[in-house]
């Protein structure tokens, strides 16, 4: 039986800011030099962001009670909490985020229960605490206290892949496994006013959210569009180490986003997707723009664009990863997975053929999905997929037209 990503559900924080507000905020530091400004206001103008949210509620701008932490909106100046204040606010504010994601997408399997989960996955970077995210959510969701539990930490932008990896193996072995996958990031604890390039380009992209996925091979309801987790590979690029990396400093996490990643994932890419494409005969030599649909995770709009170009990709074929950096920014693990949401949803059921909800896998109505994201390393992590269609809404729509009825 095929592993299928059956649902996936997002959630973000409540206090959402626009781009060009905390643009404003972090030129207006009164440390910065002019070159820090005009970097800052490069960065952030060509993002490719409209909107981000954070579970840093001071950053909604408005006064707030009690001492300000990480920004004073009577000053206007960005604070610089240590490490441990940082994480305080991780531990409070990560575990509602894991439950909300993780409740929705079990919500979306109106088959499956909380008694069905086998397995729980956590993975984040940004804080961490013990009993972690993955008790956390056993506790939280009321699942078994026997479920196996996992936690993927400090991997950064590509851990959604080793997660749904893990979880396609669980399967493997046992097919009547359920696997809850959840990855939170709350990014903003991080940010700092600094006139450093990788810090600035770090600021002006990085946001919060969580996102999961049920996997299992337990055969999914007709009406629903799932995704057949088909291949995973893993590509280190022969240069890169220095350019994206992650670490723990003394006022919060510093990242290293080099200015160099889009030219070394625009020289690399395509040895990375190789040995992926080689677990099915039909694609190597193909025209990339011929796999129907592409996740890439947003690590930013240069990123997004050497790959388009690069690959020969369609406008269409980059949407989907477009519109979640304008929407919602870098949410780090949690990003691909909302990619993947929109590709698993947007398509209308209608198109499914009524034999595409069988047990193989490019039965008809499916279509090829190729998953990719970058983290430090510099690390490539790529899946292959297949969106297999519902089958309900096509039976429906073809009794329709038997019937005379007006498709409009």
């Amino acid at each position: 039986m095929p592993v299928r990503l059956r649902s996936i559900a997002t959630a973000v924080p409540t206090t959402a800011f626009a781009q060009s507000e905390i643009r404003d905020i972090f030129t207006a530091q009164p440390e910065l030099t002019r070159l820090g400004q005009r970097l800052i206001s490069a960065a952030f103008d060509a993002s490719g962001i409209e909107t981000r949210y954070s579970v840093v509620e001071e950053l909604s701008f408005s006064a707030q009670d009690g001492e300000p932490q990480f920004y004073d909106a009577g000053t206007g100046r960005i604070l610089s909490p240590g490490t441990g204040a940082r994480n305080e606010l991780y531990i409070e504010q990560a575990t509602p985020l894991f439950l909300d994601a993780g409740r929705r997408a079990l919500d979306a399997c109106p088959d499956l229960s909380t008694d069905d989960v086998t397995h729980v996955i956590t993975v984040s970077c940004t804080g961490f605490y013990a009993p972690g995210p993955d008790y956390q959510v056993v506790r939280g969701l009321g699942l078994r206290a026997s479920t196996q539990r996992y936690h993927l930490g400090f991997m950064g932008c590509y851990a959604a892949f080793p997660a749904l990896r893990a979880a396609k193996a669980f399967c493997d072995v046992d097919p009547n496994a359920v696997v809850l996958v959840i990855c939170a990031e709350l990014c903003t604890l991080h940010v700092r006013s600094s006139n450093d390039p990788d810090t600035i380009v770090a600021n002006s992209v990085f946001a919060d959210g969580a996102a999961a996925a049920i996997v299992t091979a337990r055969p999914a309801p007709p009406d629903m569009p799932t995704l057949v987790l088909d291949s995973f590979e893993t590509v280190l690029t022969p240069v890169g180490e220095a350019d994206m990396a992650w670490k723990i400093g003394e006022a919060g996490f510093e990242m290293v986003l080099s200015g160099y990643v889009p030219r070394i994932i625009e020289e690399h890419i395509r040895g990375a997707l190789a040995p992926l494409l080689a677990h099915d005969a039909d694609l190597p030599g193909l025209p990339y723009r011929d796999i129907e649909h592409w996740a890439i995770h947003p690590g930013g709009r240069s990123i997004l664009d050497k790959v388009e170009i690069n690959l020969g990709l369609t406008p269409e074929q980059l949407e989907p990863s477009r519109a979640i950096l304008h929407d919602y920014g870098n949410m780090s693990s949690a990003t691909v997975l909302f990619v993947l949401k929109r590709i698993l949803e947007a398509a209308s059921p209608a198109e499914a053929d009524a034999e595409a909800q069988t047990d193989g896998v490019r039965s008809p109505g499916s279509e090829r999905v190729c998953a990719m994201a970058f983290g430090p390393g510099l690390t490539v992590e790529t899946a292959l997929m297949t969106r297999v269609p519902a089958v309900a809404a096509r039976a429906g729509a073809d009794a329709l037209i038997s019937s005379g009825a007006s498709a409009e």
